[in-house]
């Protein structure tokens, strides 16, 4: 958290890998409203709160709404002093890697200027076990990576910035994934 300015608000992208990767997020002490595909404001409890949260639901049928509405949406949380977090792969990995980047939160970042927060987490895809059992002794692990300078993401193309982010992205989950091995040790 050493990487969090205190009042400051961010564009945060974080790597997905299962549900409880919302869930995780809410541990990183930043107020924040998240972008997610419409349907899981349809899920049982999780979908009325992230509704009651005021949570930004997109349609990902429809790419040209979704990312207006996540501009449109995301500049009035970050006016608000909100921070806005996405997951910039748009769906969960299968494998677990980092996969492609679209642009959304990039985009929101830039016509905001504001900073983009990269978060890497690990472990939140070994919760459960078969059944919905809980796997007590899985380690959730969450790093807060440097913030990328709003002055950066101005000068900065989408796509380039959007590489750039998961390539450190990429780098700081296989050292952080490294470290919780090091530690079961």
């Amino acid at each position: 958290v050493e990487n969090i300015e205190k009042g400051k608000s961010y564009v945060m992208v974080l790597n997905h890998n299962s549900g409880v990767d919302i869930f995780a997020a809410y541990k990183i002490p930043l107020n924040f409203r998240w972008v997610s595909k419409r349907e899981v404001f349809r899920v049982p409890f999780m979908g009325p709160l992230l509704t009651i949260h005021g949570d930004i639901p997109i349609e990902r049928g429809n790419p040209t709404e979704a990312m207006a509405k996540v501009l449109n949406l995301g500049k009035l949380w970050l006016g608000r002093g909100a921070s806005v977090a996405i997951f910039p792969e748009g769906t969960r990995s299968k494998t677990g890697e980092i996969n492609r980047f679209k642009m959304g939160a990039f985009n929101l970042a830039k016509e905001a200027n504001v900073e983009i927060l990269p978060i890497v987490m690990t472990g939140t895809n070994k919760v459960f076990r078969k059944g919905w059992l809980m796997n007590w002794k899985n380690q959730v692990a969450i790093r807060v990576l440097k913030p990328i300078p709003a002055e950066e993401v101005a000068a900065t193309d989408v796509k380039e910035m959007a590489q750039k982010v998961r390539e450190q992205m990429v780098e700081e989950l296989a050292d952080l994934r490294a470290k919780v091995a090091a530690k079961k040790k």
